[in-house]
């Protein structure tokens, strides 16, 4: 087993600042930021969104959400020209929802590209492209890329599109091209179903976990850099006992470097880096570990930068609020690096949002 070392800015939290619940029992399975309040997502039997004021973690509203699970939630930033965030959510319902703040109702009225990856039905795994102004009909459709359950698209630079399926595939297209051979440009087969995936910070490579619970970093353009299995990490020392059980999220520090917080299967999260993931033999590091809040697996997490806390979701239908360290808002990396953490969530049939573009308002 690989052993970790203890950053020198190592804490632990032994018990989260603010504690709730989601209702009938449900697993935490998504979380997004809104400027005063939070978002999760419900499993079943509810599959409801529920908002939760940021101050006091109450329960102010449950939104009904999709007819079956949730697949995907998120914030996107602007609103028909304003800097206002809104809440969007994709469900394995097949639809994808703007949330309107003027009707307590979703809509997508404005222009902007929507991409979503379906479950294989049939034979097709399918990624969809929309004009939401005119939703009826998809704007192209993409069948052949992935041959099964797509489970992340994200929208990256110069019109690309990064995609990847438990096919074991992670795959770059040109999302304006109607032609799907002439659109996929770069493609790598990671031989394991893929979890979930997504771009570092400035676009500038790409990370995929696993559902063996394996991590792998590509450049751009899809040139392996690193795979390693998580659970191989291990911290046995004075300061602390870590054995990670699985990934839950994954972003880089600003310089590039992966910042991945992974959970055990008691309910603790820990926040890893590595000091260079083009190196295999490189360190990797140990930064935070946040336990006794969660019984169980942890199944979303989001790092809120504005109000410097980290929420997290769990199978035990809670929510908690953590202070990242006793030092403030941000947690520092050896070599004088700081983070900046955002959350994508565990396994889903994905959807994404091109925020070049404003959606719709959202009430709740």
């Amino acid at each position: 087993m690989a052993q970790i070392a203890a950053s020198s800015h190592f804490t632990t939290s032994l018990r989260p600042s603010k504690s709730s619940w989601i209702s009938n029992e449900a697993y935490v399975i998504a979380i997004a930021s809104l400027p005063d309040h939070y978002a999760a997502a419900a499993s079943a039997p509810s599959n409801a969104l529920e908002i939760y004021d940021k101050q006091s973690l109450q329960r102010i509203q449950s939104l009904a959400g999709h007819d079956v699970s949730v697949s995907s939630l998120k914030t996107v930033d602007n609103i028909a020209g304003f800097a206002r965030q809104s809440l969007v959510s994709s469900g394995h319902d097949g639809s994808v929802k703007v949330w309107d703040d003027r009707s307590n109702s979703h809509s997508i009225k404005n222009g902007l590209t929507v991409a979503a990856g379906s479950d294989l039905q049939g034979d097709d795994a399918s990624i969809f492209y929309w004009d939401p102004r005119q939703a009826a009909t998809p704007l192209r459709t993409h069948a052949s890329t992935h041959s099964d359950d797509i489970t992340s698209v994200r929208f990256g630079p110069e019109n690309v599109l990064l995609s990847a399926s438990t096919d074991g595939l992670i795959s770059l297209s040109n999302y304006t091209e109607d032609d799907e051979y002439e659109a996929v440009t770069d493609v790598v087969n990671w031989g394991c179903s893929i979890a979930q995936a997504g771009w570092t910070p400035g676009n500038q490579s790409i990370w995929a976990g696993s559902d063996m619970e394996t991590f792998g970093i590509w450049s751009g353009t899809l040139d392996p850099i690193q795979s390693v299995d998580l659970r191989e990490h291990a911290l046995h020392g004075e300061k602390a006992t870590w054995v990670t059980d699985y990934l839950i999220a994954c972003d880089s520090l600003p310089d590039g470097q992966a910042a991945i917080f992974t959970g055990s299967n008691e309910g603790d999260v820990a926040l890893l880096t590595n000091s260079d993931m083009g190196q295999p033999s490189s360190q990797w590091y140990i930064h935070n570990v946040w336990s006794h809040g969660h019984v169980g697996v942890v199944r979303s997490l989001l790092w809120d930068k504005t109000h410097g806390v980290i929420v997290t979701g769990g199978e035990d239908s809670k929510l908690n609020v953590w202070l990242p360290n006793s030092g403030g808002d941000e947690m520092e990396q050896d070599g004088g690096a700081f983070m900046d953490v955002d959350s994508p969530s565990r396994k889903r049939r994905e959807t994404d949002w091109n925020t070049e573009q404003a959606p719709k308002k959202m009430r709740f």
